[in-house]
């Protein structure tokens, strides 16, 4: 009697799925491995976030905890935060072994300059957000509050501001990598996308207002150099755009 047909379309998808899961499982790992590395050090790292706000407090005034376990999760959060940051290229680099065997010679030395790309946009999104845009709000929100307010932050509120901005800013610096993807697959062209220019504008300061705390001056610091971002990535795509054929005219 005949044995059944073996289905290779049923056996290549679990090969992947557990592909997935070893390359999931590794990059889990990883994070893991820095972080435990790092729990020694949570409390410095806490201050290293908290400085700017700090420096823009009146002197006397400082940093407080409502909950009786915030001083002991606030810094564990943001190690774990940190980790992931530094997790981040071993864990492109098990996304690029999973995704470069299904892909041709082409499309690799298009995709791999994209990837390492992307996280050294989002590096400097996050960096970008730290260096400036929280010293510039903590200096403002400090200078305009009245004098009969006592500014104490509680850390945890303090902690998800901060990394509500890291997040923001992050993804926001990956607008002209999503640029050149749209024009390099043929889903958009730079002529299209330049004349949608006021539609984009305005839906970068919809999502400033979705991504940021809810304050005017974040959405404006997020919007401005997410509309200056798509600027630079219409400019790169320009480079790596097809040229389209002109069609052809009747004899």
């Amino acid at each position: 009697m005949d044995e059944p047909p073996i289905d290779n379309s049923r056996q290549s998808l679990v090969a992947h799925l557990l592909e997935l899961r070893r390359r999931t499982l590794h990059s889990l790992a990883a994070i893991g491995l820095i972080f435990l590395c790092l729990c020694a050090f949570a409390g410095q790292i806490y201050e290293h976030l908290s400085a700017p706000l700090r420096a823009a407090l009146p002197a006397g005034s400082g940093m407080i905890a409502t909950d009786v376990i915030s001083p002991f999760t606030a810094p564990l959060k943001v190690t774990f935060f940190v980790s992931v940051l530094f997790a981040m290229p071993y864990i492109l680099h098990q996304t690029w072994a999973f995704i470069a065997p299904g892909l041709y010679r082409r499309e690799k030395a298009f995709a791999l300059p994209l990837f390492a790309s992307s996280v050294v946009l989002f590096y400097a999104g996050a960096a970008f957000a730290y260096f400036i845009i929280i010293r510039l709000i903590s200096s403002f929100i400090v200078q305009i509050a009245p004098d009969s307010i006592a500014l104490m932050t509680d850390i945890n509120s303090y902690l998800s501001f901060a990394l509500k901005l890291f997040f923001a800013f992050g993804l926001a610096f990956e607008i002209p990598i999503a640029t050149v993807l749209l024009v390099k697959a043929g889903l958009a062209s730079t002529r299209s996308l330049a004349a949608k220019r006021p539609y984009i504008i305005v839906g970068c300061f919809v999502l400033g207002m979705l991504l940021t705390p809810p304050d005017v001056f974040s959405q404006l610091f997020l919007a401005t150099p997410m509309w200056a971002l798509f600027e630079l990535g219409l400019l790169f795509a320009r480079l790596v755009e097809r040229p389209t054929k002109a069609p052809e005219s009747d004899a």
